[in-house]
């Protein structure tokens, strides 16, 4: 029996070779390349092109378009369907936009179908026709999670306004119509016959054509299902959102073309061990990237933290290596805890270890704390960790990095002089240099706003002081105890 022909595939960028290589010649990235049946040459859908090149066709045998400028072209202002989210609807600059084709990712248990059923429940009750097509959980599975969505809010949450159920729960979540099914034709074809406006795709991974070679999952199926589900949604006015899984590194799984191919690329982030999850967005045609939406994991679900630096301040400590940074997310001012420990090394070199914090940047942090600050952390372990599970990313999060290992390195608990009985931790932003000088940082205003808004009073900040050093003079005044 003739063996059966394969290819090898890069499953970052769909490369195609004939052999295994360990590098991707397209990409350049490593063990990437993996083994698939090759498609057999039909020529139809799917299939590789016949043997014979195609016919050359005549000049003028073909019709030629007919280009429009721009500002001739008619676009009507197309209302976007509000997810019953805020939080979700601030990541994708105002809710979903019809015919558009979103992709989810995230680490598994971390709640994306849940958020999903949350947002169809909320759609649904709103008189937007849904459609829940799962690939990975039968319908009694989802309906589980749907019961528990539908339960009625503790008493204590109802006090404290956490979430946006109402007083008998998220009832239109066991409304929601569901597929259970993998057969993309399918899937397609129940789209086509019941014209929801609002379509999730549970897993892309899991959607199989059976046109196609290969396991659902690979290269050549992810690339078929989404192109495929593009078009329908592109035809029908469907927004769909496809859940999509990630590697051990983080990133999405599949070939890159996926990210291309849609409108919108979300990812929901956080650690399974802690309560607090972060929806961004790093690709979106229709809003900004820059927004971020928070939200808690509880018994009933996830709700929606409306007021995050509430949240993170208000467990926020008063103590040696303790700081409050006034962070931005996309357009909203955010207040979080960032705590270092120094301690003495007995490795070579020593670890440096950060959480939510760029590992570049923490270095580049201590070599300006060594160089201009005289604080050398040479001998000495650095562990820098921002509270709650939020990822500090941005520039002016440097200050705020610097005065909290100070801080725990001398021992001494961060401080203006003008609020000595202050319960909280002092509060910073900026950029530091590579000089030793701080730098602005952009929404100084609303970050300055919102510091004041929980009592916090002086913040360091570089409008007042010129220099790391300045900073430190003035925060860490003198050794206590």
């Amino acid at each position: 029996m003739a063996r059966a022909a394969t290819i090898h595939v890069c499953t970052a960028c769909a490369h195609e070779t004939p052999r295994w290589l360990g590098q991707c010649p397209g990409c350049g990235a490593w063990g990437t390349i993996t083994e698939e049946r090759a498609n057999k040459p039909t020529g139809g859908r799917g299939g590789t092109a016949p043997a014979a090149g195609p016919a050359k066709a005549r000049p003028g045998a073909v019709p030629a378009g007919r280009p429009t400028r721009l500002r001739d072209v008619t676009a009507p202002r197309v209302p976007r369907l509000r997810t019953g989210l805020g939080e979700v609807d601030r990541v994708l600059g105002g809710g979903l936009v019809p015919g558009s084709l979103v992709l989810l990712g995230g680490s598994p248990g971390i709640g994306k179908s849940t958020l999903l059923n949350t947002v169809l429940g909320h759609l649904e009750g709103a008189g937007t026709r849904t459609l829940y097509v799962s690939g990975e959980e039968s319908a009694a599975q989802v309906r589980l999670r749907a019961e528990r969505l539908a339960a009625p809010p503790r008493a204590e949450d109802v006090a404290a306004g956490i979430g946006t159920h109402s007083a008998s729960g998220l009832a239109s979540a066991m409304d929601v119509p569901i597929l259970a099914e993998t057969d993309l034709a399918t899937v397609i074809a129940t789209i086509e016959a019941e014209r929801p406006e609002v379509c999730v795709i549970d897993s892309v991974q899991t959607m199989h054509d059976p046109d196609l070679n290969g396991a659902p999952g690979s290269v050549s199926q992810v690339r078929e299902v989404a192109g495929r589900l593009m078009e329908v949604a592109k035809r029908l006015d469907v927004a769909t959102v496809l859940v999509g899984h990630v590697t051990k590194e983080g990133s999405l799984a599949g070939p890159r073309v996926l990210e291309h191919l849609v409108d919108c690329v979300l990812q929901f982030e956080g650690e399974r061990e802690r309560t607090y999850r972060t929806l961004r967005a790093s690709k979106n045609r229709f809003g900004s990237t820059n927004e971020a939406g928070v939200f808690e994991m509880r018994g009933v679900g996830l709700v929606e933290v409306l007021d995050p630096s509430a949240r993170f301040v208000g467990e926020a400590t008063k103590a040696a290596g303790s700081v409050v940074l006034c962070a931005m997310e996309g357009t909203r001012p955010l207040l979080v805890e960032v705590q270092a420990l120094v301690s003495p090394s007995e490795l070579v070199p020593p670890r440096r270890v950060s959480n939510g914090i760029d590992r570049n940047r923490l270095a580049l942090v201590l070599a300006v704390l060594g160089r201009h600050a005289g604080l050398s952390t040479s001998t000495h372990d650095v562990f820098v960790n921002v509270v709650g599970g939020v990822r500090a990313d941005e520039p002016g999060a440097d200050l705020a990095v610097a005065l909290a290992v100070a801080s725990a390195a001398r021992g001494i608990v961060p401080g203006t002089g003008g609020e000595a009985g202050a319960a909280l931790p002092v509060a910073c932003f900026g950029e530091v240099g590579l000089t030793g000088e701080l730098r602005g940082v952009a929404h100084a205003d609303r970050r300055l706003a919102e510091a004041r808004k929980f009592g916090l009073g002086e913040v360091v900040r570089p409008e007042r002081h010129a220099t790391l050093r300045d900073a430190l003079r003035a925060a860490l005044p003198k050794r206590q105890g």
